[in-house]
């Protein structure tokens, strides 16, 4: 067992299942203790009772920005602080539509979870790390790129990786690191029910030719958030099978 990350806590949004679990089952297994925060508490609760002590689950909808500030209460009052932050949780656009024909429902209900819900969550947690404290953001490929009918998730990942960069100049003197990892198509529940054919049309578009696995993204979220990678901030970091390299 990789004993990296003993005696720090780490806190993961959305970690009841997918990207969120595997960062969780990570952090666990290179000795942190987790704070699992999703919006299912269902979810969030079958997956830290895999892990005993060390992980406690909490219902939150990170959109609110009193469940922000409670997750990372509970990692101050249940396990000591805050050392890890892994802000995992969104939403996809379930429905392809021009900016024209984009409704102000969709395009709050995104904005919302994606960007506002990642600043609630950073504004809670960066004043109470101290010093060699990390946050990862999961932003995505569409935060460097775009495609058609999806304004409100491009929108919101772009602007995620400008606010990932803002907050690492702001803590890079008190020692806290803030990066985003742009992660490819991921095998999730957010392509649950998605048309075959689309997402053989998406993997394809990857020159691995398939979509990652939640721990392929996970892994470089867990090196972020360790001591290997002490000397990065403020960066975006690909994990798209070469997405963008074409």
């Amino acid at each position: 067992m990789n004993s990296e990350l003993n005696g720090k806590v780490a806190l993961v949004t959305g970690g009841g299942s997918g990207i969120g679990a595997a960062c969780v089952r990570q952090l666990v297994a290179r000795g942190a203790s987790v704070v699992v925060a999703d919006i299912s508490v269902e979810n969030a609760t079958l997956v830290a009772k895999e892990y005993g002590d060390q992980a406690v689950a909490v219902e939150a909808d990170v959109a609110r920005a009193e469940d922000a500030e409670r997750i990372v209460e509970v990692a101050v009052t249940h396990f000591g602080g805050l050392d890890i932050a892994v802000n995992n949780a969104g939403v996809g656009v379930p429905v392809r539509a021009a900016v024209g024909e984009t409704s102000d429902e969709e395009w709050r209900r995104v904005l919302d979870i994606n960007l506002d819900g990642a600043f609630f969550c950073m504004r809670a947690q960066l004043p109470r790390m101290g010093k060699g404290g990390s946050v990862v953001n999961l932003a995505s490929v569409m935060g460097a790129v775009a495609a058609e009918g999806a304004s409100s998730y491009v929108a919101s990942k772009h602007a995620l990786v400008g606010l990932t960069k803002a907050a690492a100049l702001d803590y890079a003197a008190a020692g806290i690191r803030v990066n985003a990892v742009g992660a490819g198509f991921v095998d999730t529940p957010l392509l649950a029910g998605r048309d075959t054919e689309w997402i053989a049309a998406v993997a394809a578009a990857h020159p691995l030719g398939r979509l990652a696995q939640p721990d392929e993204i996970a892994s470089v979220v867990t090196f972020l958030a360790s001591p290997a990678a002490s000397f990065v901030t403020g960066a975006y970091l690909p994990v798209d099978g070469g997405y963008l390299a074409r």
